[in-house]
């Protein structure tokens, strides 16, 4: 059996994203540099609520990313 991971490709924002082996929400999110908190995620055009970052990401999704922002 091999320690190595396989390289999973993802398209956040438009962005291609290659990870080893496939991340959850939150690994991915803090993989981007991106909070936890205050944001919306999609996976292929279906939101995903946060009760459900923990399951993986498939490897090919498109993946949306939306952050709150304040202001008026």
């Amino acid at each position: 059996m091999s320690d190595e991971r396989t390289a999973v490709k993802v398209t956040v924002n438009g962005a291609l994203v290659v990870l080893e082996g496939a991340p959850d929400v939150t690994a991915l999110l803090t993989h981007l540099g991106l909070p936890d908190c205050g944001v919306a995620v999609a996976i292929d055009g279906m939101v995903r609520p946060q009760s459900r970052w923990s399951e993986l990401v498939p490897a090919d999704s498109v993946v949306d990313i939306v952050t709150a922002v304040q202001g008026g």
